[in-house]
């Protein structure tokens, strides 16, 4: 990619849809149990020994704010950056009571940052939203210091699942294109059915057969099964109401953050995948 086309990584219908769906589920109403429970999910793998109290770096694509909340007071100063001024602004309310958070109404290549500047960079459900998710990697390890962790999760390919697991995705996915493409009302509507018709009872089965010493590490929406209805809710929204969605292997992940210019590679070993942290060489 040349600047110009680094510029345009961006897909504004999918910008618009998380500024309307941040607005909606604003994530007000999910427990603090509920969200620390999530943050330690995903930042299992974070290299927290790199980071201290001092650290200075950046949320790529911070959505509500939600991970910010628990992220910023263990830190010295954070950088909120999202290209959804809707949802900045969501963000903004989130983490009102936070004097160390700065807010930046921008896409991942804009120039923004100064290279090798940040001791720490996050960003969690995003990049596999834009065209080009490789030269996204590229502009987020540019901004980091040599040495310091950058901590990612992307849509993985179900290359860890059964065939007849992606087979039920591949389903699954004709119905995100055709919700995706409807209006914001009814992108909402549809998706609060399939919450409360598929996401939920698979998730309370799961429950339930777990406590029965069943493995159910294979059923669909199992990683669901201790989660609220309000949470339910929101990521039916976000699965299946968001226009432009790229999905990566492991093996695919690694080698876009290698030729970024990062080594020490480590991937979550449980949901959600694919978590990964990597430094920057």
């Amino acid at each position: 990619m040349n600047r110009g086309q680094e510029q345009a990584n961006r897909d504004q219908a999918t910008i618009e849809g998380f500024g309307d769906e941040w607005h909606a589920f604003d994530q007000s109403e999910l427990s603090n149990n509920e969200l620390e429970r999530h943050f330690a999910m995903y930042f299992r793998v974070f290299r927290w020994d790199l980071v201290s109290e001092n650290s200075i770096g950046f949320d790529m694509g911070c959505g509500s704010g939600r991970w910010d909340k628990l992220l910023a007071p263990r830190i010295g100063h954070l950088h909120c950056i999202d290209p959804s001024a809707k949802a900045l602004d969501v963000a903004r309310r989130s983490l009102a009571n936070m004097h160390n958070v700065t807010f930046h109404h921008a896409g991942v290549a804009d120039i923004l940052l100064p290279r090798n500047s940040m001791d720490f960079g996050v960003s969690l459900g995003v990049l596999h939203h834009v065209p080009d998710t490789f030269a996204a990697i590229r502009s987020c390890v540019e901004m980091l210091k040599p040495g310091a962790p950058l901590l990612l999760y992307l849509y993985y390919r179900f290359d860890n699942r059964p065939r007849w697991f992606r087979t039920v995705w591949a389903l699954s996915d004709v119905i995100r294109r055709l919700v995706s493409s409807m209006p914001f009302w009814l992108r909402v509507r549809t998706t609060q059915l399939l919450a409360a018709t598929v996401y939920w009872p698979l998730a309370r089965l799961s429950w339930l057969l777990e406590r029965t010493g069943v493995n159910i590490s294979n059923l669909p929406l199992s990683s669901y099964r201790n989660n609220s209805f309000y949470a339910m809710r929101t990521d039916a929204l976000d699965r299946f109401g968001t226009r432009l969605e790229h999905r990566f292997t492991r093996a695919e992940i690694g080698a876009m953050l290698t030729s970024a210019g990062c080594a020490n590679i480590i991937f979550s070993p449980r949901e959600p995948f694919w978590c990964v942290c990597a430094t920057k060489n």
